[in-house]
């Protein structure tokens, strides 16, 4: 599938800030199944945008907007070639052995009701990609997709708590009960093309990757009940949400803000070239 993405995020500030310095993972990477046709970066700012790889492998950008100014929008725009592996991952660039993805985060610590569920979706047996399965269509029955009761520092937790939340949430969820199970897991921030044709969305996606032996990275998309499809585009992957978050930065000065995000993900049509 070619897939097409923009995604504008725009801050404004109460009072002018000095400066802005934020860091951008926005831009995806070609692997196996994902190949990056085209992909830029626009800011409404005049500034310089320095690439690096973090240490996960992830595109990063940097910048520091120097103020006064009222407005800040930071735009990416592409056209992204997918194929439907069954969620299996494969081509990745990958920096560490998958035991590291056993490490528990403050957003990813099971308490007794996510352990509960991890030994309920492993006591009814089979080899743990069944488990695994199991344990997403539980959450895809359980949770309710609700961007009110929720923020960026929810716990998996207290989102399970709710039985609420969004697809950040979710994933956490999934990532801290996949962990107690001893399969290595982590957090993936993409885009995700609806099949009902909607295509403008407030945000992008999140899913999770779960490491499986004689397999490798397999990709769980709870939120929605499937392992990841030509319909999803990888971008960044982190222990959790933090390590993967399309924007951090920071504001020097100045007064609050508030932020706008505006998704667009559509299927576009192929154009060959003689």
């Amino acid at each position: 599938m070619r897939i097409r993405i923009a995604h504008a995020t725009t801050y404004r500030y109460t009072a002018p800030p000095g400066s802005v310095t934020q860091t951008l993972r926005l831009t995806p990477r070609n692997f196996d199944s994902q190949y990056v046709v085209d992909w830029r970066i626009e800011l409404s700012q005049d500034c310089q945008l320095t690439p690096h790889q973090d240490a996960f492998g992830n595109v990063t950008h940097t910048f520091t907007a120097v103020g006064p100014f009222d407005e800040l929008r930071i735009g990416v725009e592409g056209l992204v070639d997918t194929q439907d592996t069954h969620g299996v991952v494969t081509g990745t660039v990958e920096r560490f052995p998958p035991s590291l993805f056993l490490r528990t985060t403050s957003l990813t610590e099971p308490d007794d009701a996510i352990i509960t569920l991890a030994e309920a979706s492993r006591s009814a047996g089979g080899d743990t990609l069944a488990v695994l399965h199991r344990l997403m269509a539980t959450l895809y029955g359980e949770i309710t997709f609700d961007t009110d009761p929720t923020h960026p520092a929810t716990t998996a937790a207290e989102a399970y708590g709710l039985r609420r939340g969004v697809c950040q949430d979710i994933a956490h969820i999934f990532i801290a009960a996949a962990r107690h199970l001893d399969v290595p897991a982590r957090y993936v921030s993409g885009y995700f093309h609806r099949a009902d044709g909607v295509t403008d969305q407030e945000a992008g996606h999140a899913w999770a990757e779960v490491f499986v032996e004689g397999l490798g990275w397999v990709a769980f998309d709870p939120t929605n009940g499937i392992s990841a499809t030509d319909a999803h585009v990888r971008v960044a992957i982190g222990l959790d949400y933090l390590g993967a978050a399309p924007i951090r930065g920071m504001q020097y000065g100045g007064g609050g803000e508030t932020m706008n995000v505006a998704v667009a993900v559509e299927q576009a049509r192929h154009q060959f070239q003689s």
